[in-house]
């Protein structure tokens, strides 16, 4: 979850550093730091607790050819200048480190009666007190990291600079990501390839249990055993485009404005005139397809939403869905049912968990695993049979948007595939897949003409920022698109937000309401519209204000205890992709007035990769 950068140079590689770790900050932003061997070959370490900008401000004098940086997300040790990384040990040695040490406290212990003082709470400086100790012992830097790796149990992802090695930088990886990128006469780490974007375009993916000794002029990568490998040299895609707010104030206004670009490019060659193109998934999709009698989908957090509002497409289309949250699938017994697929759901492909449930799903029975990503080359997606992509583009706001939408159309692409092997022989293109297939070329117009009611949205939003509280409704299919809601008011306006079915509020929720309490609802025209109609009576007849996104045939209009806000008819099956839209606008402008960090919410980051 944290951000890791490093360079091997001939120039001074503090600017390169900086502007990398500026690039990972979505990853991580409580504190950062960097070290570098500077050119007298001492080790220069500055640290500072917030954002890059604090740390570029005391770097003006650091001069250095190698180098690693970090920002960080908190785990071990609160936010604060002693915890963060790089960590330094008898002033030769730097690691910066994310992951998870789980044997911490014992190292913690062995190396204190080996007379090491520890200056901070993290399970990070058991690393590089490990290392020193062995370089104490004769190794070289390599062999000494080699060593300590063995001894740690948890995840990392390392990178490792000596001031008794000038020029050489070392990194190794267990379970969090890390890419070595591949220059002119220079070299670099990085945890994610945004950081590298403008001094590299060739990058390698390190594998679980790699270890690479990178200089200026080579790269050397060796596996778990020690063994020199080879690693496949990629050509990266991303630009600066990507990562540059291009006039907007946020990266989160600027991903909602981009979701009609996302889904178009997630369509695009995968819709036929009237039939999802499956051939598109690619050569073992059929044969996957064919195989799968139901599904197991796991995902975390807003992945989990869209696998929730999925669940009701593919058992509407007759095919057994179970959905479950990743961090519980991995510690609870399972019954696995002959042809049962396995899916996964994450917009960056290394969340932890789902990972982790993927590789326990592995000696479990499922035919087939599948995982719908964003991020070509990350680890969920090597170790998955099928992948399928989104095709959202680099997400950069912390909270999820764009990367949500293209989830749904995805799982939405891949229920019609499955409801050919139920309905129609298998045979593609039916009068429902036909229509169903218009709607999905009809919607990124959609949501340019939901986007188009932002001004509404604007005035909506200010009867919430005196509010501390706010429910969110919805019924079927929409119940997950309303706790996607709730998801974005809590994380960026820190309003805390819940959501329920509408029909439970009658089980509890209805004595929370009254007039300081919020009620956002969604009200599609479908087959449960007058159950909710029912439901939002109740709330009425408390005395609740209710914030309505009605489809404009739902015969819902505003009055002094009710705004809606009314949205185009749709096809019940795009409904919930449209509907999230206004939801995702109404957390961002109700954040703008609460004056938060809306692209950097507290306590949250981008890519969870610890448990």
């Amino acid at each position: 979850m944290c951000g890791i950068v490093g360079a091997a140079s001939g120039r001074d590689v503090t600017p390169i550093l900086i502007d990398g770790l500026k690039r990972l900050e979505y990853r991580g932003y409580d504190s950062a730091g960097l070290a570098v061997i500077d050119k007298k070959c001492d080790l220069v370490l500055r640290r500072s607790v917030g954002r890059v900008a604090s740390l570029e401000s005391i770097c003006d004098s650091v001069d250095g050819s190698t180098g690693i940086a970090h920002t960080r997300w908190a785990t071990h040790g609160k936010p604060a200048e002693h915890n963060a990384h790089p960590h330094i040990s008898s002033q030769t040695i730097a690691v910066v480190h994310n992951g998870i040490i789980e044997n911490h406290q014992e190292l913690r212990e062995e190396l204190k009666e080996k007379e090491f003082t520890f200056r901070s709470e993290t399970d990070t400086e058991v690393i590089v007190h490990q290392i020193d100790w062995h370089t104490q012992q004769g190794l070289d830097l390599l062999n000494a990291v080699q060593i300590t790796i063995s001894e740690l149990s948890g995840a990392y992802g390392l990178g490792v600079v000596s001031k008794k090695e000038p020029g050489v930088v070392i990194a190794a990886r267990n379970g969090s990501p890390l890419l070595i990128g591949l220059g002119e006469k220079e070299n670099f780490i990085a945890s994610d390839m945004s950081a590298l974007i403008p001094v590299s375009q060739k990058y390698m993916v390190m594998e679980d249990g790699d270890i690479a000794k990178i200089t200026p002029s080579s790269v050397e990568v060796f596996d778990r055993q020690g063994n020199p490998v080879e690693r496949q040299v990629i050509i990266s895609t991303l630009s600066d485009d990507e990562t540059e707010l291009e006039g907007y104030a946020h990266f989160m206004k600027k991903e909602i404005h981009e979701q009609t670009r996302a889904i178009t490019e997630t369509l695009e060659d995968r819709l036929g005139s009237k039939s999802v193109i499956e051939m598109a998934f690619g050569d073992e999709a059929q044969e996957i397809f064919d195989r799968a009698k139901e599904l197991k989908i796991i995902a975390c957090g807003t992945s989990y939403y869209a696998a929730s509002v999925a669940r009701y497409w593919f058992e509407e289309f007759g095919i057994k869905c179970d959905v479950e949250i990743a961090s519980e699938y991995r510690y609870r017994k399972h019954v696995v049912n002959e042809g049962t697929l396995f899916m996964t759901i994450s917009q960056s492909g290394e969340t932890l968990d789902t990972m982790a449930a993927l590789e326990m799903a592995k000696t479990l029975g499922y035919s087939n695993t599948l995982c719908i990503c964003n991020v070509p080359e990350s680890s969920l997606v090597r170790a998955s049979d099928l992948t399928i992509f989104t095709h959202a583009g680099r997400e950069i706001g912390v909270a999820s948007t764009k990367a949500f939408t293209t989830q749904l159309v995805t799982l939405l692409m891949v229920a019609i595939c499955l409801r050919r092997r139920k309905v129609g022989n298998g045979r593609a293109g039916d009068a429902m897949e036909a229509e169903i297939v218009k709607e999905l070329r009809s919607l990124p117009q959609m949501i340019d003409n939901v986007i188009d009611l932002e001004e509404d949205i604007i005035s909506m939003s200010k009867h919430f920022g005196n509010k501390e509280h706010a429910l969110f409704l919805g019924r079927g299919a929409h119940y997950p698109i309303a706790m996607e809601g709730a998801l974005k008011l809590k994380e960026i306006s820190y309003i805390h937000a819940e959501a329920y079915a509408a029909g439970e509020l009658k089980h509890g929720p209805l004595a929370l309401i009254d007039e300081d309490m919020p009620v956002v609802a969604v009200a599609p025209n479908d087959e449960l519209l007058e159950k909710l109609k029912s439901n939002l009576e109740e709330v009425r007849a408390r005395g609740g204000k209710l914030f309505v996104f009605a489809d404009s045939q739902a015969g819902l209009i505003s009055d002094e205890e009710t705004m809606v806000l009314n949205v185009a008819p749709v096809n019940n099956y795009i409904a919930p992709v449209l509907y999230v839209v206004p939801l995702q606008l109404l957390a961002y402008h109700v954040a703008l007035i609460k004056g938060t960090d809306i692209d950097k919410p507290r306590n949250l980051a981008k890519s969870v990769t610890v448990e």
